[in-house]
């Protein structure tokens, strides 16, 4: 192998696949990233793979001669990052040898593993019942948004598996254009938004990050969308399109992976097992009481009395007033102090006071980007819906805390 390149590029590279590099790998070159350089094609392709996630990341490159080895990971990062930028070479006489990394610093030697006793990415639709891989090619901008809407909300317990993730389903025949449901709850609150799937038509043949084109994306009659998708995959996925100047990402799944596919990366995940909840049947139809409220005044309170109710378990209390209009936001932390502040409100409805986690409130309401929220509620324990007022079809469910009774 030789190949020279820009330190900025490899630096860059690195660190995007290096976020599937096992942390704790069942197999020592799990620890690695593979390195591939096509002298065909000019370019470098690295990838990193923890048997349920990898990354595949190309840059173009001068290359000499093509070759694969694997390197690992943090010590091939930690000392490409540190060299100055310009160019770097990486040569490796035979396979086997140690590469040399030669920058105007000086020159470096690492050690890697053969890269035929990497594992290769999954391939979507090869599974054992030979399932059909299905593909759509959809707006970037909509799959931030169902992503950057929803991901929050999902469960940092691994023992609730499926939870874990993000639900995903499209709700074919259900809009013009139709749309793409995105869910994630933890069992204490729900979010869900619902974005326009803008498909264009995928061309045919194979895209250089490796994933093959066959599918029609306007052609939704046989698209049978309907998965869990987990939330380390999508951090990752949401980090590597915010940094995009695409427009489209090609999304090709069957029922145990799924792919996401940009011209010089390529995402691969499993899917989670088990049936996601049926969380519609959650959300109330009919509310007694309709309160609308200004968000960033609501933020701004709800983050300095939350000084006092971190000190007890993050639990604030909500006292609504029809008659003055207002809200009453409050904590005590007997040992440390008190907090209280109004806030102005339209409401309709009687009184009510109850009680949330005030950081499950933060994290939709930072999430919302509109001036004006709304409020709709039944009882102090039953189901909260917070929605934006005037954005896309987003919806934000939270049980109250019951209170104690004093």
């Amino acid at each position: 192998m030789n190949l020279t390149c820009e330190q900025a590029d490899l630096s860059h590279h690195l660190a995007s696949v290096g976020r599937a590099v096992a942390s704790r790998p069942t197999l020592p070159i799990l620890a690695n990233v593979l390195l591939e350089a096509d002298a065909e094609t000019q370019r470098v392709a690295l990838t990193a793979f923890d048997l349920n996630l990898g990354i595949r990341s190309e840059f173009d490159a001068q290359v000499e001669h093509s070759a694969r080895t694997t390197l690992p990971a943090k010590l091939f990062s930690d000392i490409v990052s540190r060299l100055p930028s310009g160019k770097i070479t990486l040569s490796q006489p035979q396979e086997g040898a140690p590469v040399t990394l030669t920058s105007a610093a000086g020159q470096y030697q690492v050690r890697g593993l053969s890269a035929e006793d990497y594992p290769t990415l999954p391939e979507v639709g090869a599974g054992d019942g030979g399932e059909a891989a299905q593909a759509l090619e959809l707006h970037i901008e909509s799959l931030l948004q169902g992503i950057g809407h929803t991901l929050f909300a999902a469960s940092g317990d691994e023992t609730k598996q499926v939870l874990t993730g993000v639900h995903v389903k499209l709700l074919a025949g259900e809009g013009d254009p139709p749309l793409l449901e995105f869910a994630a709850t933890d069992g204490h609150r729900l979010a869900t938004v619902q974005t326009e799937l803008i498909t264009f038509p995928v061309v045919r043949g194979t895209s250089s990050a490796g994933i093959p084109s066959e599918l029609a994306g306007q052609d939704l009659g046989g698209v049978r969308l309907d998965f869990t998708i987990p939330a380390r995959t999508l951090r990752e996925l949401e980090r590597i399109l915010s940094n995009q100047a695409a427009d489209t990402v090609q999304l090709r799944f069957d029922r145990a992976q799924v792919q996401f596919g940009l011209e010089r990366h390529l995402i691969t995940s499993r899917l989670l097992d088990g049936q996601y909840p049926d969380y519609n049947r959650l959300i109330p139809t009919q509310f007694e009481r309709q309160v609308t409220l200004e968000r960033r005044p609501l933020i701004e309170s709800l983050e300095r009395v939350g000084v006092f109710a971190a000190q007890k378990n993050d639990i604030i209390k909500f006292n609504l007033s029809s008659a003055t209009q207002t809200l009453q936001i409050s904590t005590e932390a007997p040992d440390v102090g008190s907090g209280q502040e109004s806030l102005p409100v339209q409401m309709s409805g009687p009184d009510l006071e109850l009680a949330f986690n005030v950081r499950y409130l933060l994290d939709a309401l930072k999430v919302f980007h509109t001036q004006q929220v709304s409020l709709d509620l039944n009882g102090a324990t039953q189901p909260a819906i917070w929605k934006p007022i005037g954005a896309m079809r987003l919806c934000y469910l939270v049980m109250p805390v019951q209170l104690r009774a004093t």
